[in-house]
């Protein structure tokens, strides 16, 4: 693997690691408010599709080493660096209440700004596009299709759970 392709993955893990960090700590901060967990059985799956989603972008590439080299794609990372524009936009738009989990804070109104304003789910738009997107920087094509599939079945399981929650929660 070449430099830059290492510096981009290993930013991107940083980053979801930064992400999480903060996600236990909004949590924190909303379940001693009296925030409520919902839909915690699928969460795993979550955790288990984006390290596997790492795991298979490195495999692949190493398994190309030699073979073909990887050109920087300009037009794949400009979508990137838009995704990741709209992804700090979702987190900053919910502040204490972005989180990876579903969590609800009773006798709260429902965020509707940023992104938020427009879809109902922007985060798991900006999601599925960097599924796709990531893996094509690296020449991964074969992540770049198994991936964003498997993130919309577990989307058909957790968009559901998400919706009854904040059925709950008041609209502003």
């Amino acid at each position: 693997m070449e430099l830059w392709m290492w510096l981009l993955i290993l930013f991107i893990i940083g980053q979801r690691l930064v992400e999480l960090v903060i996600a236990k700590n909004n949590e924190k901060w909303m379940k001693a408010r009296g925030g409520v967990e919902k839909g915690a059985t699928h969460y795993k799956w979550f955790i288990y599709l984006h390290t596997l989603f790492f795991i298979s972008i490195l495999l692949e590439t190493m398994m190309k080493l030699g073979q073909q080299e990887v050109v920087f794609h300009y037009f794949y990372f400009c979508v990137f660096f838009l995704a990741q524009l709209a992804r700090f936009w979702c987190i900053y738009s919910l502040g204490r209440f972005w989180n990876t989990k579903i969590i609800v804070l009773p006798r709260v109104a429902l965020i509707k700004k940023g992104p938020y304003k427009y879809v109902k789910h922007p985060n798991y738009i900006i999601v599925a596009v960097e599924l796709f997107v990531i893996p094509m920087l690296f020449g991964a094509y074969v992540t770049a299709v198994i991936f964003p599939i498997l993130h919309i079945m577990l989307l058909r399981i957790r968009i559901p759970a998400e919706e009854k929650a904040l059925a709950t929660v008041q609209k502003v």
